[in-house]
């Protein structure tokens, strides 16, 4: 399924990005922020231009991602990125959505919300944790923009952390870090691969089954696909082309 925002063209499950136009009126007052998923790789990932990571995270009212979650995730994104001046994550509420989200939606409250942008020597993130279900497709989480994610937090909430159902950060976590992985430019999407391994009937993701770039790992199937709450890793394959393209 696509959905055609006035400046970008996502297919979520498979993430055909274009590059937003500037003169969109739902563009960024940050002309850096306003490009496709993937663009930003290098930056994100090599000391070349930034040497530090700013994660701007927002969430509605009752969906705050759990403070295991943000450290886990500065974690994982220490471990890829050279980025001497390190990884930061702040975290505050904004207004409620409600009902469902799409990335056009999203799109507008970003746009309303973030006030953390690239400047100087620090590259800024943007996550939005909402109150809300993807009506539309069985999806958990969405990366929109070169610097932008969204996270389905209702469904992720509704479906972590009670009897027989996996941990909310082991939930959280899986969602985002695949997310993040996508801003990366996995699966070839930004970031070249070395030996090839992309899922192309799932567009940028991994073949692999246990990697944590499998298709699955974004949608309702990973309630099913992750084990004993143990959160997935990014393969070989991936982790190579991250180094190759200028990460640790």
């Amino acid at each position: 399924m696509k959905r055609v925002l006035p400046f970008l063209a996502v297919t979520l499950l498979f993430f055909a990005c274009k590059k937003q136009s500037n003169t969109s009126p739902d563009a960024l007052p940050d002309a850096y922020s306003n490009q496709g998923v993937g663009q930003s790789a290098h930056d994100l990932l090599s000391a070349d231009k930034y040497t530090a990571i700013n994660i701007q995270v927002q969430y509605m009212p009752g969906f705050p991602l759990d403070t295991a979650t943000i450290t886990r995730v500065r974690d994982y994104l220490a471990m890829l990125c050279k980025k001497p001046g390190g990884v930061t994550i702040t975290q505050t509420q904004i207004g409620a959505n409600g009902d469902s989200i799409t990335v056009e939606r999203a799109a507008v409250l970003e746009k309303q919300n973030r006030t953390a942008y690239t400047s100087g020597t620090t590259l800024a993130l943007y996550v939005m944790m909402a109150d809300s279900y993807d009506t539309s497709v069985n999806i958990l989480g969405f990366a929109y923009r070169n610097t932008s994610v969204c996270m389905i937090g209702k469904d992720i909430y509704d479906h972590s952390g009670g009897s027989g159902q996996m941990s909310r950060v082991s939930l959280e976590c899986s969602v985002l870090e695949h997310e993040l992985g996508h801003l990366l430019g996995l699966v070839n999407l930004g970031t070249q691969m070395l030996t090839p391994h992309q899922d192309v009937a799932h567009g940028n993701h991994c073949t692999n089954t246990a990697c944590l770039m499998y298709w699955q790992l974004e949608t309702h199937s990973v309630f099913h696909t992750i084990p004993n709450n143990t959160i997935p890793a990014l393969d070989s394959n991936c982790r190579m082309d991250l180094t190759a393209n200028g990460g640790l």
